[in-house]
């Protein structure tokens, strides 16, 4: 039996080391064959810096020409390049891009503030300066983000920025895409540092935690992922320990393996050799 138990020693050693299933388990808190009617919001605001693709239609189509020449250049641009990039990596679909003073500049119309309005607002607001304006009398303004992007770093097997068409995406999407969490990740603990405007036009941070163990997830304003998200798995304790700790200096699991191997060394020599241990063989 002694003999069992410390040959086993590494492999225990090395079972202690690694964490429960329940630990790296995706939203394990949710009952088996359940279903769970779950509400949520989602709305994205303009940021500086987005690239918007704007088009406004009317039953009398002569009236929009003036206001949609941006978007056929980008919408041109689009149908002949793949992606919608040049060899060189450069984007050629403009759009409207909002300025660092978080407006955009329209076509008859001139200077819109944009930033901090979600895209529905924006629309209503282009709608009500044609019809106000005597332009169109019929507008029907649509508005798309052209260059949605979030970031995914720390451990996970991609860290990369993410360009994607779109205006939606969910956290597990977003994982997805970067070859999801490595075993030393904390699904409990995700940052997601989102920017969002303040009353006095200043950019401000915010810094949100998710559990990607529990159900609750799918309340959290973080499941859907804004434009410019970065999303940060933190790495667990023996990650850290790693990283943090002198490559010549050998790891815990290590010494811990080399330790009982020695013990078990010990125990064949003086235990099961007749010749140091010859009362075991005596009657």
């Amino acid at each position: 039996m002694r003999h069992i138990i410390i040959t086993s020693l590494p492999l225990i050693l090395l079972l202690a080391a690694c964490g429960t299933s329940r630990e790296y388990a995706y939203i394990s808190d949710a009952e088996r064959d359940s279903a769970q009617a779950i509400i949520i919001t989602f709305s994205s605001t303009i940021h500086p810096g987005d690239q918007l693709y704007i088009y406004v239609a009317s039953q009398t189509p002569e009236s929009v020409i003036p206001f949609n020449e941006e978007t056929n250049k980008a919408a041109a641009s689009l149908a002949g390049v793949s992606h919608a990039t040049n060899p060189s990596g450069e984007n050629l679909v403009d759009g409207y891009r909002v300025s660092q003073t978080g407006s955009i500049s329209f076509p008859v119309l001139g200077t819109i503030p944009a930033a901090g309005m979600t895209r529905d607002s924006l629309a209503r607001e282009i709608k009500e300066r044609l019809r106000d304006g005597g332009y169109v009398n019929d507008p029907i303004v649509t508005i798309s983000l052209m260059n949605f992007r979030v970031a995914v770093v720390g451990e996970v097997k991609y860290p990369q920025e993410l360009h994607v068409t779109g205006e939606r995406l969910t956290i597990f999407e977003a994982l997805a895409m970067c070859g999801d969490v490595t075993i030393h990740g904390l699904r409990s603990n995700v940052a997601v540092i989102r920017q969002s405007a303040t009353p006095d036009d200043s950019a401000a941070v915010e810094v949100g935690r998710i559990d990607l163990t529990s159900r609750d997830l799918f309340s959290s304003p973080y499941y859907y992922l804004c434009q410019g998200d970065i999303v940060y798995i933190e790495p667990d304790v023996a990650q850290k320990r790693l990283a943090s700790r002198d490559p010549n200096i050998p790891s815990y699991v290590s010494i811990s393996v080399s330790t009982a191997r020695f013990l078990t060394t010990l125990y064949r020599l003086f235990i099961f050799d007749p010749i140091r241990s010859p009362r075991r063989y005596s009657y």
